[in-house]
């Protein structure tokens, strides 16, 4: 089953139909319960009216029994014997005995007191209990009637050829001559069975009913919940079909999931294109940029193989370089944004920044650095190579734009390592100060390539400044030109 709605319609059936039929039955058996309590009072009331004529003496043969199909009667002596029944009883079950007809018993037939002080008149129970088997059972006094709770059966009973189901109640009763009785009372279960089987039928009949509507609600309201996931589906299947990524899928009113699924989803096609131009455009400016060396070194190459005398030897190994330069500013870029995480060893910015200037003494301005003593570390974690990039492309840019000086410093300031690089150039206007930073960017366009080099510096050396959670920022110097800063979170210090 692979429809979400066919899924959730079948899901939330089942669960209510668990639910239903779970309080379908509790329901069922408190009713059933209930009736059968209410059947049972009814036989424990019959039970003691019939055993309060035999504590009053009433002889066995002149009881007023009920009558037999409403409340079936046995009485049973001690010994288990039937001393009376219910007119027209032909049947009985559930009760102390299946007789329905009376026996011989040592019941008097008449009226005694048997109150002799000696004890001589029957046998005297008082209000003790029985020394038989059933020690538990509480044997009425003498013309009084068991105040115990009556002992419950189930049981059928056939009266006029008619058998029904039937709940007995048994209570005890002694007589004024100390013959202590059992009286078995039944009252019908029809009520019970009949209101059971009604309430039974309704559920047989409305819970298909009733999982049918829930299974029918469910798979509209999932079908129409779910209708702008298949309108973005639909959409992103055009998208990839068209490849176009500027189109965009359908956000809907609400403010649900599924309205922030397709905003999320725009946004991811938003960054995608994003992404995609620019790689489009990055092989565009490469391809440019690859170009121009290429074809200087085939024309150098052609005509040294021509002309060996007029071979430019010195020119060729310079537009070699620049197009081996090239190519490795290419390749740690495409590394970069394949995702290289940065290294992490152990770096002293003032030892690196040094050891960079220390190898620039042939440089067209020689560069001043401000490094503090080795005595107070400015430790960073990161790439040695890439950081040493960085603060060589800055050092390259602002040699290339500076008149006569270029200044490097580094400092700690609010938990960062700040490395600084100035110059007194023309400085980057402020409208121009984030396009700098852009792949194959040069603002000076009148400088040739062999000075200019190709715009990846500064786009190499902020790519790196991020990668080490870092920033790389331009200002204003205050002698009028260029400032790049480099902000590297610094390594904490162990020892604090």
């Amino acid at each position: 089953m692979r429809s979400v709605r066919a899924r959730t319609a079948l899901g939330a059936t089942v669960v209510v139909a668990v639910a239903l039929i779970g309080a379908g039955l509790a329901v069922l058996l408190v009713l059933r319960a209930n009736l059968t309590d209410q059947a049972g009072l009814q036989a424990e009331v019959a039970a003691r009216e019939v055993a309060g004529q035999l504590a009053l003496d009433v002889p066995v043969h002149q009881l007023d029994l009920p009558d037999a199909e409403e409340h079936p009667v046995q009485v049973t002596d001690e010994d288990g014997r039937l001393v009376a029944v219910s007119e027209d009883l032909v049947a009985i079950t559930g009760t102390g005995t299946d007789r329905v007809e009376p026996q011989a018993s040592a019941v008097p037939t008449s009226t005694g007191t048997g109150t002799d002080d000696d004890g001589g008149g029957g046998d005297r129970h008082g209000g003790e209990d029985r020394g038989d088997d059933d020690a538990n059972v509480s044997i009425p006094a003498r013309g009084e009637v068991s105040a115990d709770d009556p002992d419950f059966t189930n049981g059928t009973a056939t009266v006029d050829g008619g058998t029904a189901d039937y709940r007995f109640a048994s209570v005890s009763a002694t007589t004024g001559a100390g013959v202590t009785l059992t009286v078995h009372a039944g009252a019908p279960l029809a009520t019970e069975q009949k209101a059971v089987g009604s309430v039974r039928r309704a559920m047989l009949i409305g819970l298909p009913v009733m999982l049918l509507i829930v299974a029918a609600v469910t798979w509209l309201m999932t079908r129409r919940a779910l209708r702008p996931v298949e309108g973005i589906r639909a959409e992103m299947s055009a998208i990839t079909a068209s490849e176009d990524l500027s189109r965009r899928v359908p956000e809907p009113g609400s403010r649900d999931e599924i309205a922030r699924l397709a905003r999320t989803t725009n946004e991811t096609l938003t960054a995608l294109e994003a992404s995609v131009d620019r790689q489009r455009r990055f092989v565009a400016d490469a391809s440019h940029e690859l170009r121009s060396p290429i074809a200087s070194l085939r024309t150098q190459l052609e005509v040294g193989a021509a002309h060996p005398e007029l071979l430019d030897v010195p020119g060729a190994v310079t537009d070699t370089v620049r197009l081996q330069a090239l190519a490795a500013d290419l390749l740690l870029l495409a590394r970069l944004d394949a995702g290289e995480r940065p290294g992490s060893t152990r770096l002293d910015m003032g030892a690196l920044v040094h050891e960079e200037v220390s190898q620039r003494a042939g440089d067209r301005i020689p560069v001043t650095a401000s490094v503090p003593p080795p005595s107070e570390p400015l430790e960073v974690t990161g790439s040695r190579s890439q950081l040493a990039r960085i603060v060589g492309n800055l050092l390259d840019n602002a040699e290339r734009h500076a008149e006569s000086s270029v200044a490097v410093s580094v400092r700690t300031e609010r938990g960062s390592v700040v490395v600084a690089v100035s110059d007194d150039g023309p400085g980057v206007p402020e409208s121009e100060r984030e396009r700098v930073f852009e792949r194959f960017v040069r603002l000076d366009d009148a400088r040739s390539r062999d000075e200019g080099g190709a715009g990846l510096g500064l786009a190499i050396a902020r790519d790196v400044a991020r990668r080490h959670q870092g920033t790389l920022t331009v200002t204003r110097s205050p002698e009028g030109g260029a400032r790049f800063e480099l902000r590297l979170p610094a390594r904490p210090d162990p020892d604090r």
